[in-house]
């Protein structure tokens, strides 16, 4: 059995802690003010955990080989959100923001396909189901930011406009993975 999707996973998920703890221990850092920085350390944990939790669960009962394509996928938008506060890309490169918006939820969505390509659904089924999980990932993420930043900051005149492009973006990137999933890594012998 190869193990470098053991250590990358691990690796994913260590820089990720590593980078929240830089944003808790430098609150006051400009990149990190008014990021809700301490949500993000106990959300993007608990979030990165859930595909190790539900294999353990399932596997308890019916042994099977680990995810490791989908917990990958699953956990690099966390750390690509994460680190680009780390290094302040959010605030100094003007497209970065729309960029990851379109960038992470395909990879989101790519994760999700993963899990879709694990059961009896159909290929049709299947982009439907990722695209809809990317649209309500979407729309959940923007309700976050409204309530934990975006309502008592300076940014609330433009977030409107901000946010209507971050639903675009998101569902844009849903859609591409959507495709990915349904088209490119279908299963030749389930076509």
């Amino acid at each position: 059995m190869r193990r470098w999707p053991l250590w990358v996973s691990i690796a994913l998920k260590a820089a990720l802690v590593g980078l929240l703890l830089v944003a808790l221990a430098f609150p006051e850092a400009a990149r990190f003010e008014g990021k809700a920085m301490t949500a993000r350390a106990i959300v993007y944990p608990l979030a990165v955990l859930v595909v190790p939790v539900a294999w353990w669960l399932v596997s308890r009962r019916r042994p099977s080989q680990y995810p490791y394509a989908l917990d990958i996928l699953w956990t690099l938008p966390f750390v690509i959100d994460t680190a680009s506060n780390a290094f302040d890309l959010y605030d100094t490169v003007a497209w970065w923001d729309d960029a990851t918006h379109f960038v992470n939820w395909a990879i989101l969505v790519l994760a999700f396909g993963q899990l879709l390509l694990r059961l009896p659904v159909g290929r049709l089924a299947t982009a439907g189901l990722c695209v809809g999980f990317g649209a309500l990932l979407a729309i959940l993420w923007e309700f976050a930011e409204y309530a934990t930043f975006i309502r008592d900051s300076p940014e609330l005149e433009t977030a409107y406009t901000d946010t209507l492009g971050d639903l675009a973006l998101g569902l844009s990137g849903s859609i591409v993975a959507a495709a990915i999933t349904a088209w490119l890594l279908w299963p030749r012998e389930a076509s």
